[in-house]
């Protein structure tokens, strides 16, 4: 294989055609072998040849990103774009995932990302024609539709449920829920004004406020957030896990009195929690899943910095202040702060209004008894 190698970097590609030929007879090749005997035929013109090199490339590895890129290139080159489209992002996630990417492929990848964006945003424009002079009418009519045409194109990514304790089947998967059929946020935003005082007042106290995810050595669990005991990411809890920190409630009875009629859930050790959440400036949540996809996780801004968001799915909005919103945080979701201001919204959960009141019974009953079933810990992040 050295002197096939040293044959490609001297630039005789023939003689390296030949020596990685002579591997292949052999059955000694493996994937590296075959992308260099790809390379040897690409350089000599025998694109079929080369074709056939990077398939039995990827027949031994197909996960190896340089093999992947090769065959969008050949694709791409052949007019297949969107097939050449797949394999690009196939690399291009491939590669995200390495920490030490080697500096011959990392041009290659950022070549590699910026044409399958390119074959994308065309494929979607393709499309955008194809429905007509209606276009614009449909795709505005139905936000859901457009993002359907957007993950046909690959423009976006497809997310979905995947509750970390326990998943109910069937339910919607919506990404942030229509404030139109989320009532209960009414009474909540318009006291946001006696809400935010309140809050005020706990931060100028600077009392209560503990860390939002606590290490629990009787959980196993990765420090995903890099916030482990942090106070730059501290919860003042006004309920936790079923009990109402009576303390803490009692100097927030606006807060309470606003939450009255809410859905909050009733779940022995689990629920409700309702808590104001304080993100310190410049601080990132990396992107998780909550536990349960029967609840919709609901925020009031009360400390909004600009540029301050939360994207759920492939849904990404800033926070306006006392403009709350429901989501699911089943699915995958992430905070940022990247200002130089705390950022700091009121967080409880609700159950989902399409699940009945047997079904929320049901569910309730199911969760204390498997939190009964030996130690039943509480999982240290949500929202």
């Amino acid at each position: 294989m050295r002197a096939g190698k040293a044959a490609l970097e001297s630039g005789d590609a023939l003689a390296a055609r030949r020596h990685f030929d002579a591997i292949l007879a052999a059955g000694l090749g493996d994937a590296p072998v075959c992308i260099m005997l790809a390379i040897a035929c690409q350089k000599l013109g025998d694109m079929e040849a080369a074709q056939k090199a990077i398939d039995t490339a990827l027949a031994h590895d197909p996960r190896n990103i340089h093999a992947l890129l090769m065959k969008a290139e050949r694709l791409a080159a052949t007019g297949n774009t969107r097939v050449a489209a797949q394999f690009y992002g196939a690399a291009v996630a491939l590669a995200s995932q390495v920490k030490d990417l080697p500096p011959m492929l990392v041009d290659f990848v950022r070549h590699a990302a910026e044409a399958r964006d390119r074959i994308g945003a065309h494929f979607e424009a393709h499309l955008r024609a194809g429905l007509g002079a209606a276009a614009d009418e449909l795709l505005a009519a139905s936000p859901r539709f457009e993002r359907s045409v957007g993950m046909l194109a690959g423009n976006r990514q497809v997310y979905t449920q995947q509750p970390r304790d326990y998943y109910f089947p069937e339910l919607p998967q919506v990404q942030f829920h229509p404030r139109g059929q989320a009532a209960w946020l009414d009474p909540v935003e318009a006291a946001a004004d006696e809400i935010r005082a309140e809050l005020k007042a706990v931060l100028q106290r600077d009392r209560g406020l503990v860390p939002r995810i606590q290490d629990r050595r009787d959980v196993p669990h990765g420090d995903t957030h890099g916030l482990v005991d942090s106070l730059d990411c501290s919860a003042f809890y006004l309920c936790r896990d079923g009990v109402t920190v009576e303390e803490n409630a009692a100097q927030c009875p606006k807060t309470m009195a606003a939450l009255a009629n809410a859905p909050l859930p009733r779940i022995k050790g689990r629920a409700p929690s309702v808590l104001f959440s304080v993100l310190k400036p410049g601080v990132h949540v990396a992107a998780h899943h909550g536990r349960l996809n029967t609840m919709l996780t609901c925020h009031l801004p009360l400390e909004a910095p600009a540029g301050s968001s939360l994207r759920v799915g492939d849904d990404q909005r800033e926070w306006r202040y006392a403009k709350a919103w429901a989501f699911d945080d089943s699915i995958e979701h992430e905070w940022r702060n990247p200002g130089s201001e705390t950022l700091a919204v009121l967080s409880f959960d609700v159950w989902r209004p399409e699940m009945s009141g047997q079904e929320r019974r049901a569910v309730t009953a199911l969760l204390e008894a498997m939190d009964a079933y030996g130690s039943g810990p509480r999982v240290e992040w949500t929202g």
